[in-house]
């Protein structure tokens, strides 16, 4: 092979390897969601518990580590401070549609007072919306421990 060939192939190489790392581009939609699932996660910080009221469905429901309840217990809870979400580092998140739900798929560490004990914990977190007159209502949001730390 000739220098300008080689050339070539290792400028195509270049090319395909830094657009295979470039983040993908979210829809609109995907976009939406993903801002809502953040201001979530900083509601919950605050402990701004008018907020979250608005954001959760009346028959949502919230799975942790130690039990799962709906939107009164959840709100309470928050309210009282028996768990607060002090910080959710977010490492990842992917959004899927089915219908008028959306699912947000994520990766976190969650630093949280619980009990009064500061902790932080790896999980992925599955948050399920429904669009209901217009407006996303979380209706489900389910934490999984994570392996190996």
């Amino acid at each position: 092979m000739n220098r300008l060939t080689l050339s070539l192939i290792t400028v195509v190489i270049c090319f395909i390897t830094a657009v295979a790392q470039q983040p993908a581009t979210l829809s609109t939609a995907e976009q939406e969601i993903i801002n809502l699932s953040n201001a979530k996660w900083q509601w919950m910080s605050d402990k701004n518990v008018d907020k979250l009221s608005e954001l959760f469905h009346d028959t949502a429901q919230f799975v942790h580590m130690g039990g799962y309840w709906g939107k009164d217990a959840e709100l309470t809870t928050i309210k009282n401070g028996a768990i607060w979400y002090k910080k959710a580092e977010i490492h990842n998140q992917e959004v899927k549609f089915a219908g008028p739900t959306a699912t947000v798929y994520s990766t976190i560490h969650l630093n949280s007072v619980v009990g009064g004990n500061n902790v932080r914990f790896p999980f992925f977190v599955t948050e399920t919306y429904l669009k209901e007159e217009g407006k996303w209502k979380l209706i489900t949001l389910v934490f999984t421990k994570t392996l190996g730390e």
